[in-house]
This record gives C-alpha cells, sequence and structure tokens, in this order.
C-alpha cells in the first residue's frame, strides 16, 4: 500500500515539475527573462523526452486533467514568441511574420492530421490474420508510413526549434534566427501535408476496405465448427496459448478469434487460423452462425461480442483449475456451460453458490496435460530439480499472501542454492509478476541476480544442460519444465493443479501462517502437498525427504489426481474431443 502511495506521488511531482517548466517559460517570455527562458525551454523539452519514454503514467495524468500534450507544445511556441516580442524591436511586418509562422505549423497539423484520419477510413486495419491466404486484395493509396507517421499532433514537434532560436534572437536582438527556424519548420510541415493531401485526392471515390469482406469470403468458404475466443490484452495472451495444441488436435474445423491487435502479435505458433478483429462493430458484423462451440479462456467485457451468436454453444474453459476466488468467478453464468478438469472443479462451483447451476458444469479433465510425464514413467541422467513456479501478485494490492514471491521467495532461492549437495533449481515466475506490485518486481530481480550470481542462465530458452535456470519468456512452456521436475514449489495456483497429473511431490507455500489442518481444508489441492511456513524452515528436510525417494505423499496424490483431474485412466483429450463432438452435432 505504502508503494503504491509512494508511486502515485512520484508521478504527480513528475507532472507538476514538466508543468512549472511551462509556466515559468510563458512568464520568462513575458518580461524577457532570456536566461530563465532558456533553462526553463531546456527543462520543459527533456521532461517531455523523459516522460514519454520512461513515465506513461505521468501522461495520462497530465492528459486526464485537459493538459494534452499539443495544448503543452502550443504553451511552448506562444513562449518563444513573447519571449523575441519582448527582447527584439519589430517592424509592424516583422510581427506579423513573428506570428504567422509559428500559426502556420499548427494551421498544416490540423489538415494533414485530417486528411490522414480520412486516408485511413478508406483502408482501415479492420482485421489481421494468421495461417490464412485471403488472396490479391486492392486498396486505396496511402501516404509513405514516415509522413503518416507525422501527419497530425506530431508535426509542431518542428516548432522545437523556436525555443533555442528565440534565445539566439533575443541576444541578438535580431529576429533573424527565429524567421529562420520558423521558416524551416513551415516547409518541412508543408512537404508533409501536401503528401498527405495528394495521397487523399488520388484515392477518391475509393469504396470500402477490402480486408472485412475477404475475411467473410475466407470464413464461408472454410466454414469453422469450433473457436478458440479471446478477447484479452496481450499481457494475457498466455491463457489462450495453453488452448492452443488441444484445439488443434480437433477433428472438427477451428479457428482462434482474437480482438487485440498486441495479443495477435504475441500469440504463441499454431497451425490453426487465426482472425483478429479488434472493433466491435466490425467483429458483430461477421456472420459467425456456423460456429458450433465457441470456448472462452478468460472472463472480459468483450466476450459479449461473440456471446450474441444465438446458434453457437458458449463455453468457459478458463486458464486453468485452482483454488483461487477467480476460478469461480460469478461471470462464468453467462455461457451454456463451464468445463473444469475434475470434481474438486464442480464442488468449487457448488462451495462458492455464484448461480452457475451444477448441470451447466462439465469435466473433462485438462487435455493440455496428455504430454506430462507421470511420476516414474522416465529415467533420465539429471540433478535432482526443483521447480519454483510462484503465483503473481494478484488484483489486490493490500493482499500480501496471494503470493509467496514477496514475502518468502529469497528465502526460498537462497535454501535451494545453498543445499548440499547440489540440485538444479528451475525458477520460472507467473507472466504477470510485478506488472502490479513494485515491491514483488524488485524481489523478482534480485532473484535473478542471485541465480545468476550461482552461474544459472538468467535469459534460458532451453531445458538442455544441468545448469540452474530463470525461465520468463513463452519457452520453454511450463509443461516442458514439469517433465524435467522432481519437486515443485509454488503457491495456491492452477500450477498445483496442473503439476499433480505428474504425481511427483509438490510444496505449497503458506505465508499467511495459516494452521495445517485449515490450510488444507480452505485449499483442496494443497491436500497431498507438503506446506512451507513463511520462515521456510521446513524446506531442508522436505528437499531431503523427497529426494531420498522415502516420501509419505505419494498415495495421497495419486488419489487427488483423480480428484482435481478426473479418472487417471481416462485419456483427457479424448474426453475433450468428445464433449466436442457433443456440441457440434
Amino acid at each position: 500500500m505504502f508503494g503504491t502511495l509512494t508511486g502515485r506521488l512520484g508521478v504527480a511531482a513528475q507532472s507538476a515539475l514538466l508543468v512549472l517548466a511551462y509556466l515559468v517559460m510563458l512568464v520568462a517570455g513575458v518580461f524577457g527573462w532570456v536566461g530563465l527562458f532558456a533553462v526553463a525551454g531546456l527543462a520543459a523539452i527533456i521532461g517531455e523526452f523523459a516522460v514519454a519514454r520512461w513515465s506513461p503514467p505521468s501522461q495520462l495524468l497530465l492528459e486526464k486533467v485537459g493538459l494534452h500534450w499539443s495544448y503543452r507544445q502550443l504553451t511552448r511556441d506562444l513562449a518563444a514568441v513573447l519571449l523575441v516580442a519582448a527582447e527584439v524591436r519589430l517592424s509592424g511586418g516583422e510581427l506579423t511574420l513573428l506570428l504567422v509562422l509559428p500559426a502556420a505549423v499548427w494551421v498544416v497539423s490540423v489538415f494533414a492530421g485530417a486528411f490522414s484520419t480520412m486516408i485511413e477510413r478508406r483502408n482501415p486495419i479492420s482485421a489481421m490474420v494468421r495461417n490464412i491466404e485471403l488472396g490479391p486484395l486492392s486498396s486505396a493509396p496511402t501516404p509513405p508510413a514516415w509522413a503518416a507517421a507525422v501527419a497530425g499532433d506530431r508535426m509542431p514537434l518542428l516548432n522545437l526549434l523556436l525555443v533555442p532560436a528565440g534565445v539566439a534572437a533575443a541576444v541578438q536582438h535580431d529576429p533573424t534566427p527565429f524567421f529562420v527556424a520558423g521558416a524551416v519548420a513551415v516547409v518541412a510541415t508543408g512537404l508533409v501535408g501536401a503528401i498527405i493531401a495528394l495521397t487523399w485526392l488520388r484515392g477518391r471515390g475509393a469504396g470500402q476496405g477490402p480486408l472485412l469482406p475477404a475475411v467473410q469470403r475466407w470464413l464461408d468458404n472454410y466454414r469453422p465448427e469450433v473457436a478458440l475466443y479471446f478477447a484479452g490484452p496481450a499481457k494475457d495472451v498466455y491463457q489462450a496459448n495453453m488452448w492452443l495444441a488441444p484445439t488443434e488436435a480437433l477433428q472438427q474445423r477451428a479457428v482462434v478469434l482474437m480482438r487485440s491487435r498486441e495479443a495477435f502479435l504475441e500469440l504463441a505458433d499454431t497451425r490453426l487460423p487465426v482472425i483478429c478483429v479488434p472493433a466491435g462493430v466490425d467483429f458483430m458484423n461477421l456472420d459467425l452462425g456456423g460456429v458450433r462451440a465457441a470456448l472462452y479462456a478468460a472472463n472480459v467485457g468483450a466476450n459479449i461480442h461473440m456471446l450474441r451468436e444465438p446458434g453457437t454453444k458458449h463455453v468457459f474453459v478458463g486458464h486453468g483449475d485452482s483454488d483461487k476466488q477467480a476460478s469461480v468467478n460469478p461471470y462464468s453464468k453467462v455461457y451454456d456451460e463451464v468445463w473444469v478438469a475434475g470434481l474438486a472443479g464442480r464442488e468449487r462451483y457448488a462451495r462458492a453458490g455464484v448461480g452457475v447451476l451444477d448441470s451447466d458444469i462439465v469435466e473433462i479433465g485438462r487435455p493440455q496435460l496428455a504430454g506430462v510425464h507421470t511420476f516414474g514413467a522416465e529415467s533420465v541422467d539429471r540433478p535432482f530439480t526443483v521447480l519454483y513456479a510462484p503465483t503473481w501478485e494478484g488484483w489486490l494490492d493490500d493482499d500480501p499472501y496471494h503470493t509467496s514471491l514477496v514475502l518468502m521467495g529469497e528465502r526460498i532461492v537462497k535454501g535451494l542454492l545453498a543445499t548440499n549437495p547440489r540440485l538444479r533449481l528451475i525458477y520460472k515466475p507467473h507472466p504477470l509478476t510485478g506488472s502490479r506490485s513494485k515491491a514483488a518486481r524488485a524481489v523478482h530481480e534480485r532473484i535473478v541476480a542471485a541465480i545468476r550470481a550461482a552461474g544459472g542462465d538468467a535469459d534460458a530458452s532451453s531445458l538442455d544442460g544441468t545448469a540452474h535456470l530463470v525461465v520468463t519468456g513463452r519457452t520453454p512452456a511450463l509443461f516442458d519444465c514439469f517433465n524435467q521436475t522432481d519437486l515443485l514449489i509454488s503457491d495456491v495456483s492452477s500450477v498445483v493443479s496442473d503439476f499433480v497429473q505428474s504425481q511427483r511431490p509438490y510444496v505449497v507455500a503458506n505465508p499467511a501462517g495459516l494452521s495445517e489442518d485449515d490450510f488444507r481444508r480452505e485449499y483442496p489441492t494443497a491436500r497431498a502437498a507438503y506446506l512451507l511456513s513463511k520462515d521456510c524452515g521446513e524446506l531442508e528436510k522436505i528437499v531431503t525427504v523427497t529426494r531420498a525417494g522415502d516420501d509419505p505423499m505419494t498415495e495421497a496424490r495419486r488419489e487427488l489426481k483423480t480428484y482435481l483431474l478426473g479418472p487417471a485412466e481416462a485419456n483427457p483429450m479424448d474426453r475433450f474431443q468428445q464433449e466436442i463432438d457433443r456440441l457440434c452435432h
């Protein structure tokens, strides 16, 4: 909580200092204080660069209070004009030129921005596709990329030249430097504006962009029966990634439907056809009536644009079963069915009482786990390996027990690194680690440094070798790490549920200090776990017992696997296919 408050104060302070620099420029310009103007102008220019580069929250705060960067640019130009007017004797014609040159840049930028917008509407990037051939598409002319990038409110950035030119003019009591800088800015913006305007003229009469109609023609020809729908942001795309392989393996024709350009670019490699349509209106204009089953990996508001399809069965498959509150979101009531791994998921909804009917819950196992080797399934020549996979800090800044990382992470890692005889540590944090908590980010960075100091690979993309590893990228995948793991240490999360598939020993962190009975009762996924308290005093003993193979929890894990993931003899991919068949036929 303190860290969040400190961060907000820092953002406010940075924004206030930038605004102060502009106010000082204006005052210095009015009174002709050249030195103060020069210092304030330099501070404003550097401050704008710093805010844009390192402090997006400050940029957002300034916009929220009505100080958009175009207004700040206008203030800068006005201050430069006032400085020259205060310090240089000007004739009537020179005064007119002093005012017209900066104004001309703004006028050109407004019209260029308007033409650029009209050009974009002729060729909207209404959809993005992968693994789909749409054939040749004709479109209206577009300006060069560099011209399109600067058209609009970026063009007055050229008036930055007026700040040093204004100082030079004031010092020399001669307006020539200002006029030269202003003329350069006008010529440059005029060139860009002319290119944009000519491009607009060339494209007059162009009809609707061809992209969406081409996507619709492809859908009509391909006729997908199953859609994996994901409308979340790029940072959450791992939620869709985990369903790509099972969806690829289906006998039915399937497609991935997405709504975020950024998430589309981050989606893992897949053989499935992928369509991204960001705009809600465009997406709802697609005819998706042939889709019999839509699978949803996340609960987000934009799901409604797919849920409105009346002939489709809408199924929430989620992104992992866990004992977290997020696994029983009341939003789940909007779907026709909710698919869970095993009896644990069904009972979890019953306990939560969020309105999901028991008749709408289907147990399908976890088809993603088909490649996870069970205990004793293979013999490999490698050191005893411990996987530390903490969950992220969660949505609530004031919940210190959501993840073990902040309170226990360093003790866990340092304890494992100091173990004798040596073991191998794989550290794979949640993809969102540090996204909300600066404390979590700081601990993560210290853990990475400690592993690097112990000779580990701090940016691993392969599980080969025997060195300690930090795995933060998309590859190697979590399930690949499972197959290299003899002991898992994690939190209350879906990682634990999935790891039970391997029947290997696992540890669940108990940073809140609940009694063992209370912890296992509240979190059923921990019934067959070793528990680790905040001081990590049990860690050495747990490693010793599991390393020696004298593991008293083996039978408990076998029973828990059935409860969490369904019958051991059932192939979860077969169950997944059977349920899809039912919905499609």
